[in-house]
């Protein structure tokens, strides 16, 4: 099959549908606010690395988390209950991104994380459409998670750590805090075992973006982006 070139400055892309077999759906375009939000409202996400065009994605199956599903355990909920990290939302996005630029790939030297797509993300949460969960430890930052949010659906992209557990432990809050806002759906893109033991599973493509196109359109929750008081991640809201 062929690979549809997206021209820079236009605001379409192909069905998801005629994504080849890997996923790949087009090339080219910009990291634009708008381009980005858009393109994750039809379930794409760009991936590529230094030297390469931009690349939109759409894999089949897909991994998705719906966060009333969330596993913990018993090991990261000693972790969590020992209350070793601070957690906080949306206080440090710039230095949450920048760290996960810093994780190598799995398959070689290098990240996926270029220096432009680290560049629009931040642009993209000061629109206010990306967020972070962050873990502290002893006021250092040593952990982190980030996505983008688009209605009640929220798109995992990265998360690093420096101190064990804490990675884990932003994710349980991230899950925890998105069905207390009536979030439905956290894509997690590519399938890990990592991501499993969380009670990720794979669906059909078609069934993913049947799922996506209802929470999109949904408004997000009142104080959805603000820590709660006395919030339990351990407790589910539902």
């Amino acid at each position: 099959m062929s690979i549809d070139f997206i021209p820079p400055g236009t605001d379409w892309f192909p069905n998801p549908n005629n994504a080849d077999p890997d996923g790949l759906l087009a090339f080219g375009g910009d990291l634009s606010v708008r381009r980005l939000v858009e393109s994750y409202a039809r379930g794409l996400f760009p991936w590529y690395g230094p030297g390469d065009p931009i690349l939109w994605w759409s894999p089949d199956p897909r991994l998705v988390l719906a966060p009333a599903e969330l596993h913990v355990s018993r090991s990261l909920r000693r972790a969590i209950n020992s209350r070793r990290f601070t957690i906080t939302v949306d206080q440090d996005f710039g230095a949450v991104i920048r760290e996960c630029s810093l994780v190598p790939r799995p398959e070689g030297p290098g990240t996926w994380l270029v220096p432009e797509m680290v560049e629009a993300y931040v642009e993209l949460h000061c629109a206010g459409w990306a967020h972070s969960v962050e873990a502290r430890l002893d006021g250092e930052l040593v952990g982190g998670v980030y996505g983008v949010s688009v209605g009640r659906a929220f798109f995992g992209e990265s998360m690093f750590y420096l101190e064990p557990e804490a990675s884990k432990v932003a994710f349980v809050w991230l899950a925890r805090l998105l069905e207390s806002w009536g979030y439905g759906l956290i894509d997690c893109q590519q399938t890990t075992a990592h991501l499993l033991r969380f009670g990720a599973r794979e669906i059909p493509r078609n069934r993913f973006l049947a799922r996506l196109y209802s929470l999109v359109t949904q408004p997000p929750a009142d104080g959805a982006w603000a820590m709660p008081q006395a919030f339990d991640p351990l407790s589910s809201p539902s």
